[in-house]
């Protein structure tokens, strides 16, 4: 059985972004429950080494769940197995993902469409392990098939512990306003018993505690919003348990954290240069720099940057001009758009 403590906050699943690095500091600042990047049965089961290293969990994370996505219900139960023996402390199912690769192959968000299929998997998957099973999804395929508040019942009988509901279609991909409303009437429904995750737009303290007013759910889960602030855990926490926002952080210490995860995901992958790029979209979208004048000359030069020397005398160069010019109207802030290849699973 999944025990929440109250208000309780996840890092949601993410590609590319949700590795032990990551997974580590999220957990310093408060993160109660945290998510692997999503893992392929089908590679899982034939071995592919990057897909296995998906799996390499720490005592320090736990509570941790792997999340595992597919099309075919042999699979997915083969994968939960080999999954079940990493030993996390719950086993999700990717019903959510809405990219193409994933969700046009008939996984991912791909099953809101073959709902007797989805439904096999998460039976079948129940069954086979011993540990408990979650799910994530959305509220439907698209604008006219918004189906979670039956699918949520459909799946609590099929034995999942807890679900995790992304507040959009899969049509919407990560486009327009989440929209809550369906999640709080899955989750003030009484026939449902399990713990109700909202996941989508959660970005800032105030908007978190709103969709546990307003919505009632026992969680909440953050993705795309945590990525290059993992502190934003903290930030919540302060905000739910004070009515308070965090004092303003020195730029110099949120910077050092940004370096440790460098320095983490170097150390991660054990190469210097791959664990600079895999770190890149952080420092792409992180708001620290932002309001350094004409800073996306200095934003180029640090996502090209091949060594930690280099790339760590850019962010002090860019702290000293924050400091010597830290208000000025003429500004180049970080852009958001490196946030188009980031997609929770």
């Amino acid at each position: 059985m999944i025990t929440l403590p109250p208000n309780a906050i996840f890092l949601a699943p993410m590609e590319d972004v949700t590795d032990p690095a990551f997974r580590l500091l999220c957990k310093r600042f408060g993160a109660d429950v945290v998510y692997t990047e999503f893992v392929s049965a089908d590679a899982l089961i034939r071995n592919v080494k990057r897909t296995e290293q998906k799996l390499t969990i720490y005592e320090q994370e736990r509570p941790v769940a792997i999340q595992i996505y597919g099309k075919d219900a042999d699979s997915m139960v083969e994968a939960a197995k080999m999954v079940a023996d990493a030993k996390p402390d719950f086993i999700d199912l990717n019903f959510g993902c809405p990219v193409k690769k994933v969700a046009g192959k008939g996984a991912g968000a791909g099953l809101l469409r073959d709902i007797p299929k989805m439904l096999e998997i998460t039976r079948r998957v129940v069954n086979a392990v011993d540990l408990p099973v979650t799910a994530k999804t959305r509220l439907g395929w698209d604008e006219d098939s918004k189906i979670i508040t039956s699918l949520a019942l459909q799946l609590q009988d099929c034995g999942i512990q807890a679900l995790a509901i992304h507040g959009r279609t899969r049509a919407q991909m990560y486009r327009g306003d989440a929209d809550w409303t369906l999640i709080g009437e899955v989750k003030n429904n009484p026939q449902i018993h399990i713990p109700i995750i909202g996941n989508g737009d959660v970005t800032t303290p105030q908007r978190a505690a709103e969709c546990f007013d307003k919505y009632g759910v026992d969680a909440i889960m953050i993705g795309r919003g945590a990525i290059g602030q993992p502190w934003l855990f903290e930030n919540v926490k302060h905000f739910l348990k004070t009515g308070e926002e965090v004092q303003p952080r020195d730029p110099k210490w949120m910077i050092d954290i940004l370096k440790e995860h460098v320095i983490k995901s170097i150390e991660w992958l054990g190469d210097e240069r791959k664990g600079i790029v895999h770190s890149r979209r952080h420092l792409a979208v992180t708001p620290v720099f932002k309001g350094i004048p004409h800073f996306k000359e200095m934003r180029i030069a640090m996502l090209r940057a091949d060594s930690l020397d280099e790339l760590f005398g850019i962010m002090d160069d860019a702290y000293v001009k924050m400091m010597e010019a830290p208000q000025m109207d003429d500004v180049e802030q970080l852009s958001a758009n490196h946030e188009e290849d980031i997609f929770e699973c």
